[in-house]
């Protein structure tokens, strides 16, 4: 009986001890829901990209990507949608801009959607819809995702260059992207490059 009640105490402070760090933390933590296809006018769609666009610059700027949780996930229902129901636009029917609102909308959703929809991004950049910076960086993101060593370059991770598969090569890899150079790159982050 003794071991059941110290158990239970055990356990009610440790409730008490999570649901405290979590009020405290509440600013910190946005759930949203899943990312769902929703309704949206295909012909409609270059007005929603533009929105789309402007949405996701003006929540990376701002640098408070808690207090924009909601309209970034509504940013990733709507690109998800357009691709899903009127199928992946091209430079032939959207402008540059509308091309990376999708591409945006897709780097910034969560690693299941960025893969599922990450060979419709290399189609795109076949085409000369997209760049292949773009496709470097999401490359990068996804393998990153699975715990794997990035090709170009791209990912950062807790104030360091994220693990890179053959490092001494990455600038070849890098121009060949039309990326610059990988030191130049890092400086933007006050990040020294180190190959070994």
């Amino acid at each position: 009986m003794k071991k059941k009640k110290l158990f239970l105490s055990i356990f009610t402070a440790f409730i008490l001890i999570i649901s405290l760090f979590l009020y405290m933390n509440k600013d910190k933590f946005v759930y949203v829901g899943s990312v769902d296809i929703i309704e949206v006018d295909c012909s409609n769609k270059h007005q929603i990209l533009s929105e789309v666009y402007e949405s996701d610059q003006r929540i990376r700027k701002s640098n408070e990507l808690i207090k924009y949780a909601k309209e970034d996930h509504r940013n990733q229902e709507l690109v998800i949608s357009i691709i899903e129901k009127c199928g992946m636009p091209t430079l032939n029917e959207v402008t540059q801009k509308h091309m990376n609102a999708i591409w945006l909308g897709l780097q910034h959703s969560n690693k299941k959607i960025r893969k599922k929809y990450f060979p419709q991004i290399g189609k795109a950049v076949e085409n000369g819809d997209l760049s292949k910076q773009q496709y470097a960086l999401m490359k990068d993101r996804i393998l990153m995702d699975e715990g794997k060593p990035q090709i170009y370059g791209s990912q950062i991770k807790n104030g360091k260059l994220y693990k890179l598969e053959n490092p001494e090569t990455v600038n070849e890899r890098r121009k060949k992207m039309g990326m610059g150079t990988i030191e130049d790159y890092l400086k933007l982050f006050d990040i020294q490059f180190n190959p070994n």
